[in-house]
């Protein structure tokens, strides 16, 4: 949607968001604008046209077939409230650094880490859209090395010490300036993987400027104009400042928001959040970030627990009748009619 206004399509503050979404109703309703801001569509036969039923669905004139707002969507099947995952995408979209997974589940009460956890990494999943536009004009491509410690083994300078390596693109705006960025994480630094990324990231005919890493040869010939400088470590930093800037800011963001704890295995999703909120960084609303992702989540298809878990546990029999667990509370309130003044 275009020509969007602040206060009229998204909230500009914290007091206006609570005022807007104070009942799953009202988020509901949102989430139906989003969907289908020219009317219902039926996903089924794409037939516009149909009214809704007693059950809260929506059914075709067409085919005669019903569904729900959130069917389909990244809040398929959900069992929490849509006042707590509007919270959680608020808190998600309008922090400049984002959130960790236990820091949400403080703030909203959520009952276990792992719902928490679940919550921010499908909503880092959504961050990737189909089709986005690559990077163009000059680009500083390199690679970047972000740390973690293997599972049961102490840190530092253990055996058990790894490393991931990280491509990292960036545009380069005259005359100081970046513009945006890609990162991913690569198996290895060969020819056929450089290109792989760089066919991904990099629109062809594009000056992608490198160091003296022969691989990059190879990876750009044919596609790009190569400019490769063959310098000392210790100067490299100087000829391609924005990798190195963004290769810092990535690192540093991981560390103080997340405390350096994210696997490996998951890497690729948080690069994904820092890489959304690097491109975004001019944005003078935080609301408007809200509605895109949001504007993301209604257009993804569901993401479910198991394909984000990489190494999913079987579940265990009890024996027993299993503990009744609570869902997150909604974040529906009563007026509190202003409880310090009570006895």
């Amino acid at each position: 949607m275009t020509n969007l206004r602040a206060g009229v399509h998204y909230p500009r503050s914290d007091g206006e968001f609570r005022s807007w979404f104070g009942t799953d109703t009202d988020c509901l309703d949102y989430l139906e604008w989003l969907r289908w801001p020219k009317g219902f569509v039926c996903p089924s036969c794409d037939a516009g046209g149909g009214w809704a039923t007693s059950d809260g669905r929506f059914k075709c004139a067409t085919c005669g077939e019903r569904t729900s707002t959130t069917a389909g969507t990244l809040f398929d099947r959900r069992r929490t409230p849509l006042t707590v995952w509007f919270a959680a995408c608020w808190m998600f979209a309008s922090q400049k650094d984002g959130v960790s997974a236990l820091s949400l589940q403080r703030a909203l009460e959520i009952g276990s880490y792992p719902t928490a956890w679940a919550m921010l990494h499908r909503l880092r999943a959504v961050l990737v859209r189909p089709g986005r536009e690559r990077l163009s004009g000059v680009v500083e491509v390199d690679e970047t090395v972000i740390g973690g410690v293997e599972p049961g083994l102490t840190g530092g300078r253990s055996r058990g010490n790894k490393k991931s390596l990280v491509a990292v693109a960036v545009e380069r705006k005259e005359p100081n300036s970046l513009g945006r960025c890609r990162m991913a994480p690569i198996p290895d630094a060969s020819s056929e993987t450089l290109r792989a990324f760089l066919v991904d990231s990099v629109v062809e005919g594009s000056t992608v400027v490198t160091d003296g890493w022969q691989a990059y040869r190879q990876a750009a010939s044919g596609l790009y104009v190569h400019e490769r400088h063959v310098v000392p470590k210790n100067e490299a930093s100087q000829l391609m400042p924005g990798v190195h800037r963004v290769a810092s800011l990535s690192k540093r963001w991981l560390l103080g928001t997340h405390q350096g704890s994210v696997e490996a295995d998951h890497l690729g999703q948080y690069l994904n959040e820092f890489v959304f909120r690097f491109n975004r960084r001019g944005s003078h609303s935080r609301g408007l970030l809200f509605y895109r992702v949001l504007e993301l989540a209604v257009a993804h298809e569901p993401v479910r627990y198991r394909d984000l878990v990489v190494a999913p546990t079987p579940k265990k029999v009890r024996p027993n009748p299993p503990i009744k667990r609570g869902h997150p509370p909604s974040m529906e309130r009563p007026p509190a009619d202003r409880p310090w003044r009570s006895p």
